[in-house]
């Protein structure tokens, strides 16, 4: 019993970016009613788990992530027994399902914030949220110098002069966390699915949630913490207050057993991550070193270390992922073309060997780059005029079918965003009738994952390799190596369980890993 309730431990979860996995009605746009068309699909692949991207009623700025309503489904996506259908559906294939939940801000449309607008300064619908009175004679100068994680101030002024915080876009304002009411209705949003069957949230921005009273300014250095896995000082993430708040998030799921939280928590400091994640806390804390480190053996066994050594000091799981909706695909961070690709596979092999929880990103499995986009196509508000900062390239709709876009992601003409020609060889029909593709390579590794003896233990140990190289081998005896050097090397003595690209003579080719016991 002890074993199903704790399903989250190892778990593989699927992230489906609701927008873009499969869309029923034509309208082009990926909805519930199309996940729950492929859910065979997910079965196959594999998964233990799915994580839905937010799917409830939104003015759409940011795809979603502004929600004018938690309690309910926009339109767009389906309604409420539509949800109720889908999580049936998933739990008699054995797939739990968990939804993203957004309690770092709201919509500009949702009510409260409407309420606030029409309130005036001092009153309870703007303690709700972070109205404060500007700086200068006229107060015509933002309250500090807090920038959007987006772009631009992170301070919007309104009619009556006040200014109100948004760490993303004006669209998007902050809950005021401490506020009892602003507590209590998110732990009645996260009842609410859970009665209705949900095995558990991913909490976006989980590190954001408390601000310090006194709103001091930032180190504006702090704008690249994240590019230089740096720790300037920054008040608007990972305030101490932030943990008090996910013991209360623990105590809701606590009484719903068998349930899981994960945080989205931005911070390269390891004892701040392992106290997210301590008993009586989040069951889960994403973990972004893989995804940020580039294909090399030597840094990405440091990485692997780091990873491991913070969830493991306080009894959780430690969790992996290389690509999600805010990040490039992996097959374009590792070069793109024939080169990325294998890059991709290798990786792919390296993070299913690893103890703990992995997050897969819908279309990896089919070894999808990143789709070419313009300015114009896009509609990511954090995106930047060159594309090198947008995230829509890594949300393009999935390919399943045909040998033309829209590749019978939909029955319509027209996707959300425009599909690429070039991925006719990597649709799920192609793949699937291929046993050397990608989309077998996941599906053989998971099911070993899930079965072979060898992969049992919570630790790795390290063992001598060629240069460019690693061999990592789990407790249980699985050996994974990798090769990220530019010339084949010799495996280790053993019987090959699984390669991401073909073994000739006993010898591992470039930019490839291998599984042998």
């Amino acid at each position: 019993m002890t074993e199903a309730l704790d399903w989250w431990r190892t778990a593989t979860v699927y992230q489906i970016y609701v927008r873009s996995f499969a869309d029923s009605n034509g309208d082009g746009v990926g909805d519930l009613e199309g996940i729950r068309s492929r859910l065979d699909y997910l079965k196959d692949l594999g998964v233990d788990a799915v994580w839905l991207t937010p799917f409830y009623p939104s003015p759409m700025v940011d795809n979603g992530y502004d929600v004018a309503d938690p309690r309910d489904v926009d339109p767009l996506f389906g309604d409420l027994a539509t949800f109720d259908r889908l999580l049936a559906d998933a739990h008699a294939r054995g797939i739990k399902v968990t939804v993203d939940v957004v309690p770092n801000h709201t919509s500009s449309q949702h009510p409260w914030f409407q309420a606030a607008l029409a309130s005036p300064p001092g009153s309870p619908e703007r303690a709700r949220y972070w109205f404060r009175d500007g700086k200068g004679p006229d107060g015509d100068e933002p309250p500090n110098n807090w920038q959007s994680c987006f772009k631009g101030p992170a301070w919007t002024r309104v009619a009556d002069g006040q200014w109100y915080l948004h760490l993303f876009t004006p669209e998007q304002p902050d809950l005021n966390w401490s506020n009892p009411e602003v507590v209590a209705d998110f732990h009645r949003t996260l009842r609410f699915w859970l009665d209705r069957g949900v095995d558990g949230f991913r909490i976006d921005v989980a590190h954001g949630m408390a601000k310090p009273a006194d709103l001091p300014d930032m180190d504006p250095r702090a704008m690249f913490n994240v590019v230089e896995h740096a720790n300037y000082y920054d008040p608007r993430l990972n305030n101490e207050g932030v943990l008090e708040l996910h013991e209360g998030i623990r105590r809701v799921l606590d009484e719903y057993p068998g349930t899981a939280a994960i945080g989205e928590v931005w911070t390269f400091d390891d004892e701040q991550m392992s106290q997210y994640i301590a008993p009586g806390r989040l069951h889960l804390g994403f973990n972004f070193r893989l995804a940020l480190t580039e294909f090399d053996a030597d840094k990405l066994r440091a990485a692997i270390d780091r990873s491991l050594a913070a969830p493991l000091s306080v009894g959780a799981p430690p969790t992996w992922t290389l690509s999600n909706h805010d990040v490039w695909r992996q097959v374009s961070r590792y070069g793109d073309g024939e080169i990325g690709l294998a890059r991709a596979r290798a990786m792919a092999l390296v993070e299913l060997a690893l103890p703990g929880v992995v997050y897969l990103y819908n279309g990896e499995e089919l070894g999808l780059p990143n789709g070419p986009l313009t300015e114009e196509q896009s509609t990511d508000p954090g995106g930047t005029s060159d594309m090198q900062g947008s995230r829509d390239v890594a949300r393009i709709p999935l390919p399943w079918s045909g040998d033309m876009p829209p590749f019978g992601f939909t029955t319509g003409q027209r996707t959300w965003l425009p599909m690429p020609v070039e991925w006719a060889d990597r649709t799920v029909e192609k793949q699937e009738a291929d046993r050397s593709s990608t989309l077998w390579l996941y599906r053989d590794a998971l099911r070993l994952r899930k079965t072979h003896p060898a992969m049992s233990g919570d630790t790795v140990s390290w063992e001598d390799a060629p240069p460019g190289c690693f061999v990592m081998r789990r407790e249980g005896g699985l050996r994974c190596v990798l090769n990220s050097s530019d010339a084949p090397v010799d495996l280790p003595p053993g019987e090959v369980l699984l390669a991401s690209s073909q073994v000739q003579d006993g010898k591992l080719q470039p930019n490839a890993a291998a599984w042998l016991v």
